[in-house]
């Protein structure tokens, strides 16, 4: 047969690992080579995507595909279901990066309104504490598209700032030209730094309810240069991503059309340098409060202490629906070594042994279980991304089905092991609808006893 065709329906959500292969023995004519991978999502008959993408099984390139670049494999939302998806176009093998085409596919409701759904107003859950919940969460939620970055890299400032700080991107150019280093460096800062391929808007349907964010200003040997507003972005390390000021528009804005939604936001600078400026203390309550005026005296901002001690009832009463702070002493499982990694297996170790001695976050606000690799940590693994480019292939879309395959299923299954008096966060690169999935059968469960 020409194609290696997949219906995904409802009952197969639990299958976390599927391998499937483009063969010859199966593609007509002595010369062709050229089989199709896709895959369809329907629900009781009706088609709500296909994606597909033409592979040569002698070479492994690719031919047409719906799936050639991270801009066009953002999410399928409707009304009812999302389809959150992914493809990396593999190479032979380079740096312990898979050898195989990745491609994951989840398929969940609609969680625009499912705290609504697991603690209905006034229901015996919503008398429940609030720090019961298991949150979803975006990792760096802020480096969603290119669009800040690109705008200054019509100056080389920001390549120099980047080759002067960051041991990745130098290692990367140092051996090419300056015009060289300026061509490619698009890539190479897209391969560092973009983390989510969806709007905030569409992260917050997939099911997000906690988000970390790294407000600052541009770095001081780029500030005033290009086309750009002198406001604060997120910031990772120099690389500039989404405003701060549109980011708290976007969760008020769903907030005001979601009445009984409650979003925690943790403004953090981890490795964040200091020369792209923080703001102080007036200066983030000036954005909060601008932002939280569009809602009409609907919401106000609730703390750290609203978070851990009120219930959701109280959360909903006192309209602090907004939850924000900053560098609150929580509990990690993310380490430098542990997440520097492209098989997933020392984060499922993390997991593991947090599950094993939950007394270790005592007293901590909440746990945050990091599934995302940082494989960009990894200077060759980064090297090969960015001179192999052809479709999309950055190095933490070839993680993310290998890790999710490994770390998801724990959280399914030993998610009960965590402290149920704790709040629980699960945070992830290119959000899903699986990892939104467990947190809401987790909250639900906490919730119901």
């Amino acid at each position: 047969m020409n194609d290696i065709f997949d219906e995904i329906t409802m009952y197969q959500m639990a299958n976390f690992d599927l391998d499937l292969e483009v063969d010859k023995r199966n593609i007509e004519g002595a010369f062709d080579f050229t089989g199709d991978f896709s895959f369809r999502v329907t629900h009781n008959g009706n088609e709500i995507t296909k994606q597909s993408v033409e592979i040569n099984a002698l070479t492994g390139t690719l031919g047409k595909s719906t799936m050639t670049s991270m801009e066009n494999q953002t999410s399928v939302i409707t009304n009812d279901h999302v389809v959150c998806y992914g493809f990396y176009d593999s190479g032979p093998g380079v740096a312990g990066l898979p050898s195989s085409d990745q491609c994951y596919v989840t398929v969940t409701p609609n969680y625009s309104n499912w705290m609504a759904q697991v603690a209905p107003q006034g229901s015996p859950q919503a008398s429940k504490p609030f720090h019961k919940m298991f949150l979803p969460a975006a990792h760096d939620i802020g480096m969603n598209a290119m669009q800040t970055s690109n705008a200054l890299l019509a100056s080389t400032a920001l390549i120099d700032v980047l080759a002067a700080i960051n041991p990745v991107f130098s290692k990367i150019v140092g051996t090419m030209s300056h015009a060289a280093a300026k061509a490619m460096a698009p890539a190479i800062i897209a391969g560092l730094a973009i983390t989510q391929k969806d709007t905030l808007p569409s992260i917050l349907s997939i099911g997000a309810r906690y988000f970390e964010f790294r407000p600052a200003f541009l770095h001081n040997q780029v500030r005033g240069k290009g086309a750009i507003a002198d406001t604060l972005y997120f910031s990772h390390s120099a690389i500039p991503g989404m405003p701060y000021e549109v980011f708290l528009k976007d969760i008020v804005d769903f907030l005001a059309a979601h009445p009984l939604e409650i979003v925690v936001v943790q403004n953090r600078w981890d490795g964040v340098p200091g020369d792209c400026s923080h703001p102080n203390d007036q200066e983030l309550a000036n954005f909060l409060n601008n932002a939280i005026s569009a809602s009409n005296g609907t919401l106000v901002a609730g703390s750290l202490d609203d978070m851990r001690n009120l219930t959701i009832n109280e959360l909903r009463e006192q309209r602090k629906r907004l939850i924000v702070g900053g560098n609150w002493d929580s509990f990690s499982t993310y380490t430098d070594e542990g997440n520097a990694t492209v098989t997933g297996d020392t984060i499922r170790a993390q997991f593991e042994s947090l599950g094993n001695s939950p007394q270790n976050c005592a007293g901590k606000p909440f746990s945050n279980l990091q599934c995302q690799a940082t494989a960009t940590n990894i200077p060759e693994v980064v090297a090969y991304s960015v001179i192999a480019a052809d479709t999309s292939n950055s190095c933490l879309l070839a993680t993310k089905p290998i890790c999710d395959s490994k770390t998801l299923p724990w959280l399914k299954d030993n998610g009960g092991r965590l402290d149920s008096n704790q709040l629980q966060v699960v945070m992830n690169d290119f959000f899903d609808g699986a990892t939104a999935d467990i947190c809401v059968d987790w909250s639900r469960r906490r919730l119901d006893n």
